[in-house]
């Protein structure tokens, strides 16, 4: 069970803060690394893998350092978002050359090629190669060495369809076979559908972590807001408005709904279905109206 710790992390660059007072652990699973530009994500990444120093607080893998230990390498694999192939290789030198680093060979490269369906385009040069299929010998460079951590920036950039649901399948496997996987994704759809959890950094700073609707609910300060339909909107509005619990209800005649915001999400909850019971009416449609991981960082990034 290998476990990535940052304690206290902060990186700097003249007088630029890029992460600051940054505390959290990378465990077994998979887990969603968020922010919006800038926010200090690849630096946490390089930072993680032992390719940059932090200028204050440690990185730590099963407690041991990471910055200037080479033998870290031996357990974390890196897909770092910027361009780091040599073009003018094939797909399997390059990937052969991660592997002969490692003291390992042609063996263990095939099957990571083979692990990322690559074998077919394996004697082509990296030249010829499109921003996905770059992506993917990245990929197998990174798991070449068999890593327990593997940490991937922006992994998804470039990939078709039918690549990124391989991939989205490929990290869900590793996260339940017990190694630790983090990757950075720019599109919240990927991050919902993959993490079991999240990290989510604004500003270089460390606003959140765990699971998005355990987040969200433990944002006290903004009302939950559902979209309810019934057999008696008029009347069940009513009865809700009139319970400290909410401070908003809307009937939305055109859409035969209502909109709900509670402002106590445990009271309401109770609330709801007893309102239902004692005045008879039959509810239809109780949906939460921003659980979803994209409310969840427009909020954390909006505070």
């Amino acid at each position: 069970m290998t476990t990535l710790v940052l304690d206290h992390v902060s990186r700097w660059f003249g007088n630029v803060v890029a992460v600051n007072d940054v505390t959290l652990s990378i465990g077994p699973g998979v887990t969603g690394l968020l922010g919006p530009n800038g926010a200090g994500k690849s630096t946490l990444i390089t930072m993680m893998a032992g390719f940059l120093a932090p200028s204050d607080g440690t990185v730590t893998l099963d407690g041991r350092p990471v910055w200037r230990n080479a033998s870290v390498y031996r357990d974390i694999g890196m897909v770092p978002e910027r361009e780091a192939v040599h073009e003018f290789l094939t797909g399997r030198e390059f990937v052969l050359a991660n592997a002969e680093l490692h003291g390992l060979g042609a063996a263990e490269a095939d099957r990571a090629l083979a692990t990322v369906d690559m074998r077919h385009a394996q004697d082509r040069r990296i030249s010829t190669y499109s921003k996905g299929m770059r992506q993917r010998v990245k990929m197998a460079s990174a798991l070449v060495h068999d890593p327990s951590v593997l940490l991937l920036d922006e992994p998804f950039n470039g990939m078709d369809p039918r690549q990124r649901s391989h991939l989205m399948s490929l990290l869900r496997d590793m996260g339940e076979a017990g190694r630790s996987v983090l990757f950075s994704s720019h599109i919240l759809e990927e991050v919902e559908q993959l993490a079991s959890h999240i990290e989510v950094v604004v500003a270089g700073r460390h606003a959140a972590s765990g699971d998005f609707r355990e987040i969200r609910r433990l944002m006290t300060d903004r009302p939950h807001r559902y979209l309810v339909r019934s057999d008696d909107d008029r009347a069940l509005a009513a009865a809700l408005i009139a319970d400290p619990s909410t401070s908003g209800v809307e009937v939305d005649e055109a859409e035969g709904a209502l909109h709900v915001q509670a402002v106590d999400f445990a009271r309401f909850t109770e609330l709801l279905p007893r309102v239902a019971r004692d005045h008879g009416i039959r509810l239809l449609t109780v949906s939460p109206a921003d659980e979803s991981l994209e409310s969840v960082f427009s909020y954390l990034v909006a505070a």
